[in-house]
């Protein structure tokens, strides 16, 4: 869920300079990351591929990140430079790359992952309406192509005793996302990846638990809402290695959540009332909540 590596790309005429800081964690099983890492990132000036040379790492173990540098240069000062970007295909699946360009005094931003896996870069000031496209859809992204905010909103259909309540469950999720989401910039702590995304896959283990142990237990909306405040921190953390808006992120990322749970809790209401018998929930319940439970003990190895 939570995995962001960063990189920098200096233009300076037909020079380019990029320098990559990906966690250590992420490169673990690599046999040779320098070499594993450079074949998965590419660059095209004006239309035409730039080599590359010396694509070079190195370990800092202080802040937990393997610095890469590599040197390009293109046959004369590039107008457009196209950047392919597969990280996500040697790390994990749902890995983000956040990569800034740097031109002069023109600086414009790009995030890889799944589903963005090469993005052209004009060094021209964005519009307001394109920051916050780009931005909104990060946020989005960050819900979509996520597993753990996937299987919570799962999980808060499931602990939704009526229509209503869902919606009360959807409010308190999204008001504990956007206190930890908006808050967590000003305090200046930088929680570590691994130790956001154990926990939350804790709050799936945890709401399933509720579920299947305390089926008429009160006050869930003020669980959910706490255990929003651990999904808000995942957010938290794009922003801060993509200096994106919180606003505009966090805007994103509930439309998707209202989205997804109009669209799963309508489904799941509309079913028979026999595949939404205490059995069939309870059986969902158990298998959310071991899953959950071993996807925590697993980040925390």
């Amino acid at each position: 869920m939570v995995s962001i590596s960063a990189g920098l790309l200096e233009v300076e005429g037909n020079r380019i300079r990029y320098e990559l800081r990906m966690p250590l964690y992420e490169v673990e099983a690599l046999e040779d990351p320098a070499a594993t890492l450079a074949r998965n990132f590419h660059l095209s000036a004006d239309g035409a591929p730039v080599q590359g040379s010396g694509f070079t790492c190195r370990e800092d173990p202080g802040q937990g990140w393997l610095v890469c540098t590599a040197d390009y240069t293109a046959p004369a000062p590039p107008k457009t430079l196209t950047v392919a970007c597969t990280y996500y295909a040697v790390t994990i699946p749902n890995h983000v790359h956040v990569l800034r360009a740097r031109r002069g005094d023109v600086e414009v931003q790009r995030v890889f992952d799944f589903a963005a896996r090469e993005e052209e870069i004009r060094f021209v000031p964005p519009t307001g309406w394109e920051l916050f496209a780009e931005q909104a859809a990060g946020g989005a992204k960050r819900v979509l192509g996520g597993l753990a905010p996937l299987l919570f909103l799962i999980a808060l259909i499931l602990a939704a005793r009526t229509r209503r309540e869902m919606w009360i469950l959807a409010g308190a999720f999204a008001g504990g996302q956007a206190v930890a989401a908006l808050g967590l910039p000003a305090t200046g702590w930088s929680p570590p990846p691994r130790f956001v995304e154990a926990a939350a896959a804790l709050t799936i283990g945890y709401l399933a638990a509720e579920i299947l142990l305390l089926p008429h237990a009160g006050r869930r909306d003020a669980v959910v809402g706490v255990l929003g405040l651990f999904h808000g921190l995942a957010l938290g953390l794009f922003v801060e290695s993509t200096a994106f808006s919180s606003w505009r992120v966090l805007g994103g990322a509930l439309a998707a959540d209202f989205g997804l749970i109009a669209l799963l809790g309508t489904a799941w209401w509309r079913a028979p009332a026999s595949l939404r018998s205490r059995p069939v929930v309870a059986t969902l319940a158990a298998a959310m909540l071991a899953f959950g439970i071993g996807w925590f003990a697993w980040r925390l190895r």
